[in-house]
């Protein structure tokens, strides 16, 4: 998803050089944040292509499918591939996002080193498709990971009529994300739509189709999905002698540190000792990147942090880091109705925000977070008012509407349709979230998006 907005900013900069995107699968580049929803069955699959092998080929941009690189090699600047095909480059950049990772769970690994049957990761189309033959209507199924992904496949398995129960190791669910009473109220909304939660609780053993957890239970399912455990993925940039920490370490420029022609975005890229796993800072970092390439003089100062919760029923928003942002905390909790809004303010502004349930303010808090703009001391607490005690609510044109692609509600009212909108400014084509306020701003029917 990186590299395909590096390919627009590029294009959109008038990039004068060529340029070649090597894709390890074996078609175009796609939306991994909406394979929840395929599997849902919200979305087809086809719908998840972020940009058609035509578009590539109209714009000159030289695309290589099922194009795995096996070296890098800096001394000659070019990269190996599988087949042993050789690439010259000026500039390279790595956009190689993250890998799963395996728990330490008995029995998931048979004797010959491949994955148990019955188990199964969720990273690619590949492993979308292979889970949606799995999908038997009242068999059981198990989640291990309660974070974003774990949370929007349960989802998903459930919808498809499964008996779905996700085991988590941390005291709550979303713990990076939330704190504990967004936790518990999100663990009550998943048990009231049918999922049950074990938190707590580590994955150690399966066998016979029972996985065993570290506090004596035992539950019976017919398959597992793994979902908790994750990497940038460094192999490639570590055997190029690149610094490589959590991720390919990288200055203002998205360059390595060891080599400036070398670059990185996206999951991969570690920028002032963080790595990050959402659309909207590889995105982010992919315009700066490009602008760069184009000859502007700008510099990337880190990205801030904008998580959404895609799942049908469940409704998540984070901005940057509610649980450790320093500042005043302001929050409003009720479980009954599955509601729960914390802000962080500092200096009167907002610095973070976690909103869990009702999310028809997100967009306003969202524009006050980016632009820092000072609160009176009443409108924190009536920020978390539900929407039927407040004012309703107009976005001005500036207002930030879709975070993944950072278009305001200006450039969205501004498209004559749905699909013009998508085109034009690629809302709606990241976590999906902003789904709902484009359709509102655009006056045509949310199911129109997922057609």
């Amino acid at each position: 998803m990186a590299a395909v907005r590096l390919c627009e900013e590029l294009v959109a900069g008038s990039y004068d050089g060529s340029v070649t995107l090597l894709c390890d699968e074996d078609h175009p580049p796609y939306n991994r944040i909406l394979l929840s929803a395929v599997l849902e069955g919200t979305q087809p699959a086809d719908a998840l292509t972020l940009r058609s092998e035509q578009w590539f080929a109209d714009r000159g941009i030289d695309l290589r499918l099922g194009a795995r690189v096996l070296e890098v090699d800096r001394e000659r600047n070019e990269v190996m591939l599988v087949d042993g095909t050789r690439l010259p480059y000026d500039r390279l950049v790595l956009a190689t996002g993250a890998i799963p990772t395996l728990p330490p769970i008995r029995g998931l690994v048979r004797l010959d080193g491949s994955l148990h049957p019955d188990v199964h990761a969720f990273r690619s189309l590949a492993d979308c498709r292979r889970l949606d033959v799995a999908v038997k209507p009242g068999q059981r199924a198990i989640v291990v990971g309660g974070g974003l992904l774990g949370l929007q496949v349960a989802r998903a398995l459930s919808v498809r009529g499964m008996l779905t129960e996700v085991v988590e190791g941390a005291d709550h669910v979303l713990h990076s994300q939330l704190g504990e009473a967004g936790g518990r109220v999100l663990a009550r909304d998943l048990r009231r739509l049918g999922t049950e939660v074990y938190t707590g609780a580590r994955a150690v053993r399966l066998r016979d189709n029972v996985l065993v957890l570290d506090n004596g239970h035992s539950l019976e399912t017919d398959l597992v999905v793994l979902t908790a455990g994750g990497r940038p993925s460094t192999a490639l940039a570590r055997r190029a002698g690149l610094m490589v920490r959590r991720g390919v370490v990288v200055d203002a420029h998205l360059a390595s540190v060891t080599d400036d022609r070398v670059h990185a975005i996206g999951d991969c890229a570690e920028h002032r000792g963080r790595t990050t796993g959402f659309v909207p800072p590889a995105w982010e970092q992919a315009s700066v990147l490009a602008r760069h390439l184009c000859g502007e003089d700008v510099s990337y100062d880190g990205s801030r942090n904008v998580a959404r919760l895609r799942a049908t029923g469940l409704d998540v928003a984070v901005l940057g880091d509610p649980e450790r942002a320093v500042g005043e905390i302001v929050e409003m909790t009720n479980p009954i109705v599955g509601s729960h809004r914390r802000l962080v303010v500092q200096g009167g502004r907002v610095v973070a925000a976690a909103l869990v349930g009702d999310l028809s303010r997100v967009g306003l808090v969202t524009q006050l977070y980016d632009r820092g703009t000072v609160l009176g001391v009443d409108e924190p607490g009536q920020l978390l008012m539900p929407e039927a005690a407040a004012a309703p609510v107009t976005l001005p044109d500036e207002a930030e509407v879709c975070a993944c692609a950072g278009v305001t509600a200006g450039q969205i009212r501004a498209c004559s349709s749905l699909e013009a909108c998508r085109e034009t400014t690629r809302a709606t084509t990241g976590c999906g979230g902003c789904t709902q306020a484009v359709c509102e701003l655009l006056g045509v029917q949310p199911e129109l998006a997922t057609s």
